[in-house]
């Protein structure tokens, strides 16, 4: 009995610190997901009171879609337009900022500068930039004699566009993280390696960078999970076009539910986002575990 007892009071303190925290996360997090859950099996128009469920029809019409692959496909795109220069680029700005460069401190702010400012600031100024006739990108271009694409009227070369403007915002960010592991590589294995006459590049990729692949693999599933959640640019510069070259799914999304007025197909596939998202969290949750075993 007295253990069951002390069970039991276990159990309430337990409830009574928690219950601040698990109201909140019901109310705002918990009990919307489920609802809109429901909403993703219906046929709600956003504006009338009477809908009907249509069960799995949503999803079935999505996924059956050849619009909605074309989606998929600019989506992942853009993930890894986005991954690969910025882990390159933060990378690389890193190992100068830590070589301890003249006026290094100058250097990382102005790098960190554009993660701090607002995305829909920066996609107006882009957009300046990008202008065809008159944008200084292509004007620049135009005096070095190179070609000059239409950028945010093209096809081909919005979605590039659209890459060069979250790149250039986020290489602040990921080099924050890569200073911080540059300076945990202990300084005895480049001693070593000097001695042996290991020459620089070797160095970078027999010893820096496999010491600070947690770093790299933290940075890419967070900036995949970011890129999957981009909206702001895609609407200051390209509103999905020019011929849906840069409709990604959570754009997508936002002209079904606020455009065409589906929000239960809309729901469904801002469903089938999060489980994506929840897919890609779940990785990085588990190879860090990895990671921690390992070291």
């Amino acid at each position: 009995m007295q253990t069951k007892k002390r069970k039991s009071n276990k159990f309430l303190t337990l409830l009574l610190f928690t219950l601040p925290c698990l109201v909140p996360l019901t109310v705002f997090w918990i009990f919307p997901m489920l609802y809109s859950i429901y909403i993703s099996i219906t046929d709600w128009d956003f504006m009338s009171e009477d809908y009907s469920i249509v069960g799995i029809d949503n999803y079935t019409g999505i996924l059956t879609d050849q619009q909605f692959y074309k989606v998929l496909w600019n989506t992942v795109y853009f993930v890894v337009g986005t991954i690969i220069p910025t882990i390159i680029l933060g990378l690389l700005f890193a190992l100068l900022v830590v070589k301890k460069l003249h006026l290094g401190g100058f250097y990382r702010t102005m790098l960190f500068s554009p993660w701090v400012t607002p995305m829909v600031a920066v996609s107006i100024v882009w957009s300046w930039i990008f202008e065809p006739k008159i944008g200084i990108l292509n004007q620049l271009l135009g005096m070095m004699h190179m070609y000059q694409p239409g950028w945010l009227q093209s096809s081909s070369w919005a979605m590039v566009a659209v890459i060069i403007v979250t790149v250039w915002k986020g290489i602040g960010w990921a080099m924050i993280f890569y200073l911080d592991a540059l300076k945990k590589v202990p300084k005895e294995l480049y001693q070593a390696s000097k001695i042996d006459g290991t020459p620089a590049y070797q160095q970078l990729l027999r010893i820096t960078l496999p010491m600070i692949s947690p770093t790299t693999f933290f940075l890419t599933i967070i900036l995949a999970i970011d890129a999957l959640q981009a909206y702001d640019q895609f609407q200051i510069l390209t509103q999905g076009g020019p011929a849906g070259s840069t409709r990604t799914i959570l754009y997508m999304f936002y002209q079904m539910a606020f455009e065409e007025y589906n929000m239960g197909k809309a729901t469904a596939l801002a469903t089938i986002l999060i489980v994506i998202t929840a897919i890609l969290s779940a990785i990085q949750f588990y190879g860090a575990k990895k990671w921690v075993h390992y070291q």
